[in-house]
């Protein structure tokens, strides 16, 4: 049986068994079933690959969260700044990722973090058009996004 679906049937039991079923306990059954599954994957013989698959996810959303901070920093201090330095551009970004669902969140990352706008992706689903605030040097953002949020997001999503 799949691994988060072993987790949401402890979380319910939890639920269950405490007669309340608010998001906070739901949570914590979550959280205790995570921890009772990953203990009991050697004597139940339960695949690591979704105990892998979470920690990565919870690393992916660390490094939106910093990537948000330093990001909102940055376009506030422009905004602020008498003589804004912005030098806004449209950059090719090649694709590594292929499903729709990696593309969609790396769009979804990318639009989500100031002085950053995912435009279009093109018909063979190749390339991603980005409007970046701060374009300076298109090679280094185009290495930020291919070494930060896509390389993340397929480590979250391989078999």
């Amino acid at each position: 049986m799949n691994g988060l679906l072993l987790n949401l049937i402890l979380a319910f039991a939890w639920g269950a068994m405490t007669a309340d079923f608010s998001v906070l306990s739901l949570a914590t059954g979550a959280v205790l079933g995570f921890f009772a599954l990953w203990l009991s994957a050697p004597l139940t013989g339960i695949d690591d690959t979704y105990f892998k698959r979470f920690w990565r996810s919870v690393y992916l959303a660390g490094f939106f969260l910093w990537e948000l901070l330093l990001s909102s920093v940055k376009v506030a201090w422009d905004v602020i700044r008498p003589v804004p330095q912005n030098n806004p551009a449209l950059i090719e970004v090649p694709l590594t990722v292929k499903s729709d669902f990696e593309i969609l969140l790396l769009t979804n990352l990318i639009s989500l973090t100031p002085g950053t706008l995912s435009v279009d992706v093109t018909d063979d689903r190749e390339t991603l058009i980005v409007h970046a605030m701060f374009a300076d040097d298109a090679e280094a953002i185009i290495d930020d996004i291919k070494n930060g949020f896509e390389r993340l997001i397929m480590g979250v999503f391989e078999k």
